[in-house]
């Protein structure tokens, strides 16, 4: 079987779970700085291109659609709770701070982390994060582990721990959230449900998560309660929710779910530009009031990031033969967009990276490792990809947001392992990898800050 053919299916049928509910972790110490790690060798660094530019999210300008010449995969590791002792929710909320629109920069530095179920961990991670650069941190706030006990029985005690953190670390929160509870049903039969959770959430949360993606890829079936996918039904859901968070709070940004990139069509899947188009015919091409960014995917696959998709479409035999198995297929989206008049819109780039998997079989070690990528090679393309966007996609792209910083659990028999930026480390360890060390040098010169501390001397 070719890997075209091996990817279109796997693509389509990635499992994407967060784990059972668990008891609440205790709360969160006071945290301590992390101590420095020791210089990793990083890959060899290329040219810095012009600093990124911050622009408010409210003041964005019109451009035209950048010119295409010529997913990620989202797997997310089950996070195994600790043997804490079990500490009730919160019967009120903890105060909200003064909000305001959140400001991305133009590229914006994120990473999806694994904050949910050690708190410590998680002030290891955001100490590591900001002390790297990063500005944001997405974090998945699965439905079923907040109110998976019945309608209205919410536990907030980890969202306020996480919340509370990303605060304390001066990072902005990107949210994610889907995985209904059993009792809420499928979707789309579950919205009432979900813009009511959505309603408490943002509440709860006004000012101080500074953005909200509404569900996950549902141009697969696997997240559309197992039915054929459906672009229409998915921009029912968006706009319910997107009016249920703006009357909570209007400064809360709103992203669409980003789709996964594949081939498959139509049962399992639908590709990923088909779905985004048939969402702008079900809005009657005007976007107004369904969301304020669009969310992508962007995985590079076997490609370096400058490959354009004409590239990856016309050389099967070293890329894949495929449009998506290029980075620079979110030009593609972007087009979309464009088309239907929501230039002035941005792109929220919500998972992207390269993966070294060396397992031999393994559905990705054709893009990993047999396609020539380790890790001083991933390292250089992830940089290389905040840079193709800084020198060509600004100002209509925002946060790129790449996987992942790791689960701790993680061991190289799970695929998620390989597309980290480092290597799983427990609280008295910190294995950094080429990949941190490098965007830590990078974001830290943009940003104009000090040399990165991981880095090794010159």
């Amino acid at each position: 079987m070719s890997k075209k053919l091996v990817w279109l299916l796997t693509a389509a049928l990635l499992l994407s779970a967060c784990g059972p509910a668990a008891p609440a972790a205790t709360p969160t110490p006071t945290k301590t700085p992390t101590p420095l790690a020791q210089p990793v060798e990083a890959a060899t660094d290329t040219p810095v291109p012009p600093t990124a530019t911050e622009v408010p999210v409210v003041e964005d300008t019109p451009t035209e659609a950048a010119a295409i010449p010529t997913s990620t995969p989202e797997t997310e590791a089950t996070q195994a709770p600790v043997a804490d002792t079990p500490a009730p929710a919160p019967t009120t909320p903890p105060p909200a701070p003064s909000g305001s629109v959140a400001t991305m920069r133009s590229p914006d530095f994120g990473a999806q982390a694994f904050l949910w179920w050690r708190g410590e961990i998680a002030d290891r991670d955001l100490t590591l994060m900001k002390n790297s650069g990063f500005q944001w941190v997405k974090q998945w706030f699965a439905w079923d582990d907040i109110e998976g006990a019945g309608k209205g029985q919410y536990d907030w005690s980890i969202p306020d721990r996480i919340v509370q953190q990303t605060e304390d670390h001066g990072l902005k929160l990107l949210v994610r959230v889907d995985r209904a509870p059993d009792w809420a049903g499928a979707p789309p039969q579950n919205t009432q449900h979900l813009v009511d959770f959505l309603t408490a959430l943002a509440t709860r949360y006004k000012g101080r998560i500074d953005a909200i993606q509404i569900w996950n890829e549902p141009n697969l079936a696997r997240e559309w309660g197992d039915r054929p996918p459906n672009a229409a039904q998915y921009t029912q859901m968006l706009k319910a929710s997107y009016q249920a968070v703006k009357a909570a709070d209007p400064n809360m940004i709103v992203i669409t779910a980003g789709m996964a990139p594949t081939g498959t069509c139509c049962d399992i899947a639908v590709p990923d530009d088909q779905f985004y188009r048939e969402m702008y015919q079900a809005m009657g091409g005007n976007s107004d009031g369904y969301f304020d960014m669009l969310g992508v995917h962007g995985a590079g696959f076997a490609a370096p990031p400058e490959a354009s998709p004409d590239e990856t479409a016309a050389n099967e035999a070293q890329y894949g033969g495929e449009r998506f198995f290029a980075f620079r297929h979110i030009e593609d989206i972007r087009q979309i967009m464009v088309e239907n008049g929501d230039a002035d819109k941005r792109v929220v780039v919500l998972e992207f990276g390269w993966t070294n998997d060396n397992r031999p079989d393994s559905p990705y070690y054709w893009h990993g490792a047999g396609g020539g990528i380790d890790e001083p090679t991933k390292a250089a393309y992830l940089r290389r990809a905040y840079e193709y966007a800084a020198n060509n996609w600004q100002p209509w792209i925002g946060l790129m947001s790449l996987i992942y910083m790791p689960d701790i659990d993680w061991t190289p028999n799970d695929e998620q392992y390989y597309w980290a930026i480092m290597s799983p480390s427990q609280i008295d360890q910190l294995n950094l990898r080429d990949s941190i060390v490098v965007l830590c040098v990078y974001f830290n010169e943009q940003l104009g800050q000090p040399r990165c501390q991981y880095a090794p001397p010159d």
